[in-house]
């Protein structure tokens, strides 16, 4: 009970440490849409395809569609948990297969040692969870972190392709319901989503300088 404890906190906690990486996203998605409007997108499909972007995926889509485009937050969010899910069952099924091709070569090699030896770094806090601690490095808003990250993460880790998906999803939806409620609440929403990150930057440290 006590490591599901933590577990569910550090999942609330982090989910809320937002709007200072997504205000990144978020610009870069605005730019997207911009130019996808320019090319004559429509916003739903515009907000489709910014959520299937590395990067960006639907932490930048779903500030783009609310505040931007004033798209209703319900068809947002469905429209940006659908795009952000299309590549991946892509990944998961191809990544294997051509990172065996590509290892036949040095620079494929050079690359895909880079890759994994990076994906394995960033997944190795959660492995001991596995499924559910997929989930939750899909969910929480840091860098490198999302559904892509996710996907390379799961192949790696030898989780089946189900059972990864499944997660995945459940993961790219909790994200989703941040973004949406921090869209919604606007300056309200930075403001509570910064106010916690202080804090759990001041225990982080308190508990690191804490004397033995």
């Amino acid at each position: 009970m006590r490591k599901h404890f933590i577990l569910l906190s550090v999942l609330i906690s982090l989910a809320f440490s937002v709007p200072a990486e997504e205000t990144v996203h978020s610009s870069r998605g605005e730019k997207i849409a911009v130019w996808l409007q320019e090319k004559g997108l429509s916003p739903d499909a515009a907000v489709a395809a910014i959520s299937t972007l590395p990067i960006v995926e639907l932490r930048g889509a779903v500030p783009v569609g609310i505040v931007a485009f004033k798209m209703p937050w319900w068809r947002v969010f469905l429209i940006a948990v659908a795009g952000n899910m299309i590549p991946i069952p892509v990944i998961l099924l191809l990544l294997g297969p051509l990172s065996r091709a590509c290892m036949k070569f040095s620079a494929g090699r050079k690359f895909f040692d880079w890759l994994f030896a990076r994906t394995r770094k960033k997944s190795a806090s959660i492995e001991k969870y596995e499924a559910l601690g997929l989930t939750i490095f899909v969910a929480i808003p840091l860098p490198m972190t999302g559904a892509w990250t996710g996907a390379m993460a799961a192949f790696v880790m030898g989780i089946p392709f189900w059972k990864a998906m499944r997660y995945i999803l459940l993961g790219v939806m909790i994200a989703g319901i941040i973004m949406t409620t921090l869209s919604l609440l606007g300056w309200i929403g930075a403001a509570i989503a910064g106010a916690v990150l202080i804090g759990l930057a001041v225990l982080t440290l308190a508990r690191t300088f804490k004397p033995w």
